[in-house]
């Protein structure tokens, strides 16, 4: 949750993302902080770099977190968490990462140490998730075209 918040700090975002002031709000940072505008002895060029793709980063993940993404996705979602079965999953700092056996993964934000420990636990393992992790948290996709891998305790 810390970098949802700052990101959207970063952004000055409150409340719900509007994926037309994200890109309005990206363009004006980038034109700010673009390293292109110092020479390459220039002390701040670097600091511009690394601000710039902190700027970046930020949109990316505002985007893939914002509801116009999440509903353009809706049906694919649905697919994914009722027809696939979990291939792997990880736990850290309330933020549980979900592989599923075609190699999608999602993060799942805010998955409290309680929670975590039950799905460990769960001897039904997608029944557990449908239940209680994938309509219940804020979750993005972070990374697309792994291999399929082999599930676990399906």
């Amino acid at each position: 949750m810390r970098r949802i918040n700052a990101y959207k700090k970063m952004f000055n975002v409150e409340g719900d993302l509007n994926l037309k002031e994200l890109k309005t709000t990206y363009r004006r940072l980038v034109k700010k902080w673009h390293p292109d505008k110092f020479q390459d002895g220039d002390s701040l060029k670097a600091a511009t770099e690394e601000k710039s793709q902190a700027i970046i980063d930020g949109s990316h993940f505002l985007v893939s977190i914002s509801p116009e993404t999440k509903e353009a996705d809706l049906d694919s979602y649905k697919t994914r968490t009722t027809v696939t079965g979990i291939s792997d999953f990880q736990f850290e700092k309330s933020v549980l990462e979900v592989t599923f056996m075609y190699g999608a993964v999602y993060e799942y934000f805010g998955v409290s140490p309680k929670v975590f420990q039950k799905m460990v636990n769960t001897d039904k393992l997608m029944r557990f998730s449908k239940r209680n992790i994938f309509n219940s948290y804020l979750d993005r996709q972070s990374k697309k075209g792994m291999v399929k891998a082999e599930p676990v305790n399906v």
